[in-house]
């Protein structure tokens, strides 16, 4: 019997895939929890369609994360800290100076999304930025002693 996946359904397939499948198995199993439905040939061309649309949106969704990749790419970002005379911090740069420094060039960014390790020295340190679909981005960090 020919069915139309209403959810992911596991060693089966995906949401939106057709498949033939055993009458017993969709009957006693797939129907009652509502995991597909009967495919009919208005239905079958409704899926592919919500398929189509999908596949679209998530290519538009990866061009706006590339191009978010690209302006974060090669970013230099100043921010100052409180650091003894032999250059180390007091405290680990806590990530929200990242984001405000990321803002006030009027880049966008979770805390969550900031991924480095404590930083606890002045200089220049490489900090990376995860963003939606796997990408990833590298801003340089310069961190300057606070003047007192």
């Amino acid at each position: 019997m020919k069915v139309i996946l209403l959810k992911n359904v596991p060693n089966l397939g995906q949401e939106g895939d057709v498949k033939e499948v055993a009458l017993g198995y969709v009957r006693n199993f797939l129907i009652p929890r509502g995991l597909a439905e009967e495919a009919t040939p208005e239905k079958i061309k409704a899926a592919e369609e919500k398929k189509a649309k999908k596949v679209q949106t998530a290519e538009l969704d990866l061009a706006k994360a590339q191009e978010l990749a690209s302006k974060f790419n090669g970013q230099v970002i100043e921010v100052s800290a409180r650091a003894s005379e032999e250059g180390r911090l007091y405290a680990a740069l806590p990530l929200a100076k990242i984001v405000a420094a990321l803002k006030a060039k009027g880049l966008e960014v979770s805390k969550d999304s900031i991924k480095s390790s404590h930083i606890k020295e002045i200089g220049e340190h490489l900090v990376k930025i995860e963003l939606e679909h796997n990408l990833e981005a590298a801003i340089t960090l310069i961190i300057n002693p606070e003047v007192k």
